[in-house]
């Protein structure tokens, strides 16, 4: 039998969504990139940028986002722990809900798990986020929901055409 904490050291793939709508978009996320990097979660494939309206204020300034799938050893709360330190070092500040940012990194799917405990997983809006869905197709066109199991081509077609059409690829 393996013991648990052996199991816990394995590397998992993880999903993380990067966003940001102030000062240079492209410079954040990829600041967030290498910091990533250099705590030791290690990014086997990366999306192309996107471009977004900001939510629910379009009149904020638009988003860039990314999907990163990653390999990491941290259990999913370590993870959280580092994602909410690299935003903070790259100057997010605490805010109003959906306030323009330097930097968001969430966790879109830490290893097919789905658990309430701690951290909500997967990403409890994923599936209704064009910035996530689109960017996650790109990278992993066979990617599954891990609690409802939808196909990911199931998930980006219940979005509103205008969900679809605003997102613009960069």
């Amino acid at each position: 039998m393996i013991k648990q904490d052996i199991l816990e050291k394995q590397a998992k793939t993880v999903y993380l969504g990067i966003g940001s709508n102030l000062g240079n978009r492209i410079k954040n996320i990829e600041d967030a990139k290498l910091r990533l990097f250099k705590n030791n979660i290690y990014i086997s494939k990366s999306s192309s940028y996107y471009e977004t309206l900001s939510w629910p204020n379009a009149n904020h300034p638009k988003f860039y986002n990314i999907v990163l799938e990653v390999i990491t050893k941290l259990n999913e709360n370590d993870l959280l722990k580092i994602c909410k330190k690299i935003e903070k070092s790259l100057g997010r500040r605490s805010s109003y809900r959906n306030a323009p940012r330097v930097c968001d990194i969430d966790i879109l799917d830490y290893n097919k798990k789905s658990s309430k405990i701690n951290i909500n997983l997967p990403h409890p809006r994923l599936h209704r986020r064009n910035f996530v869905l689109i960017p996650l197709f790109e990278i992993n066109k066979k990617w599954r929901h891990p609690k409802t199991k939808q196909h990911i081509k199931s998930l980006i077609f219940s979005l509103s055409n205008r969900d679809i059409r605003s997102i613009k690829q960069i």
